[in-house]
């Protein structure tokens, strides 16, 4: 038998098959584009992102015949949501983490509910890219969809709808909708009565590795699936990730590169400290059962390589085209392995963690006209490094020590990227078996649930290390030294784009 990990991303999703060892036997990918139709909006088709599903779903399946898939668990992008109606027909796109327009309704919601109120119940700090905000914005300026709802839903229980089953999503993704009482885990009726939503309109939350339900056959068939196969609550991609990486105790960090670049680390109980708060790092559900996790983010992360691709890739295009190659490799290559001089603060999309910031924009400092291509390229990630370094020093500030940090995601597989992320950060970055830590940790859910097997030992069993890399001291001195500027720069530009 086998367990199946979908993860419904923001710029694509993919099924992966697991064996009972945890080996990878399959993975099927479909990409889809984010539509930006006006400034600050950021949306997908939710039935394209449902019917690409539903194709990787059944091309993993169908390539491990001999391993039926017994389970299957969902690791979704957080903080989207699709207008339902009663028949299950979808109203209207999804507005990504990415989307803004609810940044006017942010603030004066926030202080008259409460901000330090509003964190202690959600573990979280008023942002747009939040559900309840953009469903705040909904209720204003699209009436007519608060009304037809049946159900305001995010991609894993919308999924669950799809599948024929009652839509549940798991805790860790409730939490990310800012409607969710991390502690008391069940939807907040403070929150939900001052937005005027009913209960009703939302997925029933599950701890990670709960029983949904079991594929009716009619809808197994058309998912590729045979036999009994059950659905099991996943949760936030991030948290699913992390677990998929073998992070289940503290000390250890998840290190993910997508679209957008992000650290997870878990606590043994939650922690809503004034630091965490101002560095708006949240608190929230792990997917392991009684731990907490956070998060701190930068919403540029890979989608950077894939902009410098799109902008100024066209050879490195047409030479994968003609040889097959991996066109992120073909770009990686243009760089070496020594510290630039430029300074990139990376605000190509509206910044993450810590500062939550709208509308500092991105600035490359330092070009000369013999900046290189290459150059120019590792400036570009540096700048994303950089960015997390401000991150795991608030982490540090506030108790928590990460010793090591796994790898995962795309940016994984390139091991100069690997090696300028563990010499800017100053601590060991691990690659490990599989660099589809999503789909594993929700696989992995799946397996617990059906075996019996506790997560904590199937993550030792599953998850094995692979190249550790050791920061160099040299590149990491000359990177604490031009990190300094890099705060610098940061407080420059916000104060002229104030100024302006």
């Amino acid at each position: 038998m086998s367990y199946l990990g979908l993860d419904a991303g923001t710029s694509g999703c993919k099924a992966v098959v697991f064996d009972e060892r945890g080996v990878q036997l399959a993975l099927s990918y479909r990409e889809y584009a984010v539509r930006h139709s006006q400034e600050g909006w950021a949306e997908l088709d939710a039935e394209q992102v449902c019917a690409a599903c539903k194709t990787v779903v059944a091309a993993a399946a169908a390539a491990v015949p001999r391993d039926p898939v017994r389970t299957l668990g969902i690791s979704s992008q957080g903080e989207a949501f699709v207008p339902v109606d009663a028949s299950g027909r979808m109203l209207a796109p999804a507005m990504v983490s990415s989307d803004t327009r609810a940044a006017t309704i942010v603030a004066s919601w926030t202080a008259a509910f409460g901000g330090e109120r509003l964190y202690r119940i959600t573990g979280h700090t008023a942002h747009p890219m939040f559900t309840l905000f953009k469903l705040l914005w909904t209720r204003e300026h699209r009436p007519d969809l608060w009304r037809q709802a049946r159900y305001f839903l995010c991609f894993e229980d919308l999924l669950h709808l799809q599948m024929g089953l009652e839509p549940h999503l798991g805790w860790p993704l409730a939490g990310r909708t800012m409607l969710f009482d991390v502690t008391a885990h069940c939807w907040s009726p403070e929150i939900l009565g001052a937005i005027k939503l009913d209960p009703s309109k939302l997925a029933k939350p599950l701890p990670s590795g709960s029983c949904v339900g079991t594929l009716p056959p009619r809808v197994a068939a058309e998912w590729g699936l045979n036999g009994d196969v059950q659905v099991v609550a996943g949760g936030h991609d991030q948290m699913c990730a992390a677990l998929g990486t073998g992070i289940v105790s503290p000390g250890q960090a998840m290190y993910a590169t997508g679209t957008v670049e992000c650290i997870a680390a878990i606590f043994d109980k939650p922690s809503f400290t004034p630091e965490l708060m101002a560095g708006n790092l949240c608190m929230y559900d792990a997917a392991v059962s009684g731990m907490y996790g956070t998060v701190a983010f930068c919403l540029t992360g890979g989608n950077i390589l894939q902009w410098y691709r799109d902008r100024f890739g066209a050879a490195e295009r047409a030479e994968a085209e003609r040889t097959g190659e991996n066109v992120y490799e073909l770009l990686l290559r243009q760089y070496g392995e020594e510290p630039t001089p430029l300074l990139v603060l990376p605000y190509f999309t509206p910044s993450g963690t810590p500062h939550f910031d709208l509308h500092t924009p991105g600035v490359v400092y330092g070009l000369r006209l013999s900046t290189s291509r290459g150059e120019f390229l590792r400036g570009l990630l540096e700048g994303v490094a950089y960015e997390m370094r401000v991150n795991t020093e608030i982490l540090a500030r506030s108790g928590v020590e990460i010793r090591e940090f796994r790898a995962t995601g795309g940016g994984a597989k390139n091991d100069r990227w690997n090696q300028l992320k563990a010499d800017v950060l100053g601590v060991p970055l691990s690659t490990i078996s599989t660099t589809e830590a999503g789909c594993c940790g929700a696989a992995m859910l799946g397996a617990a649930a059906q075996s019996g097997v506790s997560v904590e030992r199937l993550a030792a069993e599953w998850v094995h290390p692979q190249t550790i890399f050791e920061p160099d001291a040299r590149r990491h001195a000359y990177y604490g030294e031009q990190f300094q500027t890099y705060r610098q720069l940061y407080e420059s530009v916000r104060n002229l784009q104030k100024a302006s």
